[in-house]
């Protein structure tokens, strides 16, 4: 299992927010890349990178960033959500050297853009599925829906996304550990690999996933717990490669 550092981009500073409230956010470092370098120095194998500013107004506005740590690392595979709302930014981010484009309010609002997005850029699609109690949320958050997670995912595993992340927004950035239970139920109703995102706080989190009754959980995204010092990234990623 990849354990995977989240670099979440507010006003050009790696940030880490509260249960995604943008009011709610810790800077951490006003260079993004630096957090980037110390993550890659510590064997990670993956980036995660959020453009928040970009989640809010509905298209990139930490491109300049992003593009930034692309060209540090051109080979480390990278993965980039936040505002990716239309095929022209996909293809933007994929020139400059992003692998993976994550959708997540398109993709609840229009479900049909990820079936042509993964048609025009197959492999390089992940959607993102954000929930509170099983109900996607969208618009950075901000709206929680009655749609079920699970049957977003099924529906988007026929469109062909390469996987999903899901996030349980109650979770996240609030150091409560992951939701489990939740994530292996959503990884036992899909064939393609699940992300985990939310609240991954120390080793034990690591090792209730590695543990969980699926073999579907690909990763876990890890944010304010590396940021904080309750996750040695390079240990976790030790134990998971252990534990897989």
């Amino acid at each position: 299992m990849l354990l995977i550092p989240a670099i979440d981009l507010k006003d050009g500073n790696c940030v880490r927010l509260r249960q995604g409230r943008m009011e709610d956010d810790t800077v951490f470092d006003a260079d993004p890349l630096a957090p980037a370098a110390r993550w890659v120095q510590a064997g990670a194998r993956r980036l995660h990178l959020v453009d928040l500013n970009g989640a809010f107004a509905g298209q990139p506005v930490n491109g300049e960033v992003i593009q930034a740590i692309c060209e540090a690392w051109p080979t480390l595979p990278i993965q980039v959500g936040g505002g990716i709302r239309d095929e022209a930014t996909i293809e933007a981010y994929l020139d400059m050297g992003v692998n993976f484009c994550i959708i997540g309010t398109q993709a609840v609002k229009d479900p049909e853009f990820v079936a042509r997005a993964c048609g025009r850029f197959p492999g390089h699609i992940i959607v993102g599925l954000d929930a509170k109690e099983g109900k996607v949320a969208i618009n950075g958050w901000a709206e929680v829906t009655d749609i079920q997670v699970s049957d977003l995912a099924k529906r988007f595993e026929q469109a062909g996304v390469s996987a999903i992340v899901y996030t349980d927004i109650g979770r996240d950035g609030m150091m409560t550990g992951c939701n489990v239970e939740a994530t292996t139920d959503l990884a036992n109703a899909v064939k393609i690999p699940i992300i985990a995102s939310g609240g991954i706080t120390n080793l034990d989190d690591i090792c209730r996933l590695c543990a969980a009754d699926t073999n579907n959980i690909m990763g876990a995204i890890t944010g304010r717990a590396i940021y904080e010092g309750s996750l040695d990234f390079a240990a976790g990623q030790r134990l998971a490669d252990e534990l897989s």
